[in-house]
């Protein structure tokens, strides 16, 4: 049974999911303008119940054991089934927000360390079927969805980091956001872009996210026009950083917990 606190973690994560979507000017990903949106905004919600029972198993269990492991997987394979009933999408999402919602629940000040130690342990349920972001962290030897979680979420942390530096230079929000996502972007090792643009393709896409930040970053005039470049060149290409948006999903719904300190975040692994 969930209690309050878990509803609430819950309607938090998926607040932060509606609020990545709702940021405009992502390279590559949907906002507002586009068609696909509301259906995502939409679908984003059947994420609640799954995550408010993720959230109960771990308060309830109380250490990232095996079986709460276990029970997460389980459970979040039924949320992936609720949310391709309400329109799909979010699968990366739902990784993220999932274990660290369970995190937070633990621990709230640390979640991503107690997400680290679940990840750590293997989900005997999981289909043996290996997905696209599995397989293209066998082929390029990316760390993928698994590698983020079980390295601490880095690339969370180094959004949260950026999120903290542009703040305090006083930037307004919006772009502060986009900010972080373009941090996730330069060094993420995302295997969705790996499985649609090969490795080369993800290089490109890091150097020009790297260059946006290079020319002051998005609130600037040169930030802003090589960030709208960038925009156009992934449409026309029809790359999407998927993994990057999960990953600022996660960054948001920490944004505004007690957590530790994650200045100076190494980063280096990727997810899908």
């Amino acid at each position: 049974m969930t209690s309050r606190e878990d509803e609430a973690s819950a309607r938090a994560a998926v607040t932060a999911l509606t609020d990545q979507l709702a940021l405009t000017g992502k390279p590559g990903l949907p906002g507002p303008s586009h068609r696909e949106h509301n259906a995502l905004r939409w679908s984003a919600k059947a994420l609640a119940p799954g995550l408010a029972a993720m959230s109960a198993a771990a308060r309830r269990t109380g250490e990232p054991t095996p079986a709460l492991r276990a029970e997460l997987g389980a459970t979040g394979r039924g949320t992936e089934h609720s949310v391709g009933l309400a329109g799909g999408g979010h699968r990366g999402a739902l990784w993220t927000l999932g274990l660290l919602v369970a995190g937070a629940a633990l621990d709230p000040r640390d979640p991503t360390a107690m997400a680290k130690r679940i990840a750590a342990h293997p989900d005997k349920g999981a289909p043996r079927r290996p997905s696209r972001g599995s397989s293209m962290s066998a082929k390029y030897g990316a760390a993928g969805a698994r590698g983020e979680a079980r390295a601490g979420f880095p690339h969370v942390r180094r959004a949260l980091s950026a999120l903290a530096t542009s703040r305090a230079s006083n930037i307004p929000e919006p772009q502060c956001r986009l900010n972080a996502l373009l941090t996730i972007m330069s060094t993420l090792q995302d295997t969705e872009l790996l499985y649609t643009a090969g490795p080369i393709g993800l290089r490109h896409v890091q150097a020009a996210a790297r260059g946006v930040l290079d020319a002051g970053g998005t609130e600037t005039a040169e930030g802003a026009e090589a960030l709208a470049a960038l925009d156009t060149d992934l449409r026309t290409r029809a790359w999407s950083p998927r993994g990057s948006a999960g990953l600022l999903a996660g960054a948001l719904f920490l944004d505004p917990l007690p957590v530790v300190a994650y200045a100076g975040a190494g980063a280096g692994t990727g997810a899908t």
